[in-house]
């Protein structure tokens, strides 16, 4: 943990600027192939769902790629996909039990760093049958993961994106999955050069990952977070930093947003203000807060 760590504590600053830069569902089109076909097949096996497995896969989806709480961390990701499921009405219909997780739930709200590190080290500590059952499917969402996902480029407009960006600025992946995974995918394109630094899920919060490699030594509208998650706005918004959405469903005219308008804007000191609510007005209505409407009935 601690080398890994430091890979951020000792992020170089070399230009006036700097850009931290989701990369599922952000850089890659990933979102979808790995939540409908990894984790979302993991939590109806491991989580005993399979009498109500339409009503799961709602859910999932819903949490994961059509709400405010895209991209937010897996494990919370589990636990609020449970807590919806338990109220939907297949369920309550059914009479199926939804395991309720309390001591993941603990765990979550008191650690910072939620990876398979720190959960192995808590069930160390305190094995409990919750947090055994949660490692179970993390390590079955894993296995999926390096088993399926694969030939996955980047949306057309981000290579020329970057480019565009490490002639003016410092930049960084700023991520909740696994850091080999994203390594991988970066390497597979031939973009992994385009970044000083990768963060990911073993280094901390997003947030965590800025206010280190960026709070304080660059100007606030000097720093960008590029995302496509709530999460990402919140991270920023720690700092002071500014945000740029890649709107689900429209990342490719997002990218060619960015380098045509948004990008050019950010570097003369334009984007903070009205510009920038506009793109934020645009991103907070495409994604919902509450199940109306994509879980039926709910």
């Amino acid at each position: 943990m601690t080398d890994i760590l430091e890979r951020i504590r000792s992020f170089e600053k070399t230009k006036d600027f700097f850009i931290g830069i989701d990369s599922d569902g952000c850089v890659f089109d990933s979102m979808g192939v790995k939540h409908k076909e990894c984790f979302c097949p993991a939590f109806i096996n491991v989580m005993n769902l399979q009498g109500v497995s339409d009503a799961a896969r709602e859910v999932w989806e819903f949490v994961n790629l059509f709400s405010k709480t895209r991209g937010i961390n897996r494990f919370k990701a589990l636990i609020l996909s449970l807590d919806f499921l338990r109220e939907h009405p297949e369920v309550k219909k059914r009479g199926v039990e939804v395991p309720r997780m309390d001591a993941l739930r603990e765990w979550t709200e008191r650690e910072s760093a939620l990876g398979m590190s720190g959960l192995l080290r808590e069930i160390d500590e305190h094995p409990h049958p919750d947090l055994l059952q949660a490692r179970d499917w993390s390590e079955e969402v894993n296995l999926a993961v390096g088993r399926i996902v694969r030939n996955l480029a980047p949306f057309p407009a981000v290579p020329d994106a970057l480019k565009q960006m490490v002639r003016h600025a410092d930049t960084m992946v700023v991520s909740q999955t696994p850091v080999a995974n994203i390594e991988h995918e970066w390497k597979e394109n031939g973009i992994h050069d385009y970044v000083q630094t990768i963060a990911g899920q073993e280094m901390g919060s997003k947030a965590f990952h800025l206010k280190t490699a960026a709070y304080e030594r660059y100007e606030p509208s000097s720093i960008l977070m590029i995302g496509d998650a709530p999460g990402d706005y919140s991270a920023a918004q720690e700092i002071g930093a500014l945000f740029y959405p890649i709107i689900p469903g429209g990342e490719e005219t997002a990218w060619r947003r960015f380098v045509d308008e948004a990008l050019p804007a950010f570097l003369d000191g334009k984007y903070r203000g009205e510009y920038e609510k506009s793109l934020l007005d645009d991103f907070h209505r495409s994604l919902p807060s509450t199940p109306h409407g994509i879980i039926h009935d709910f």
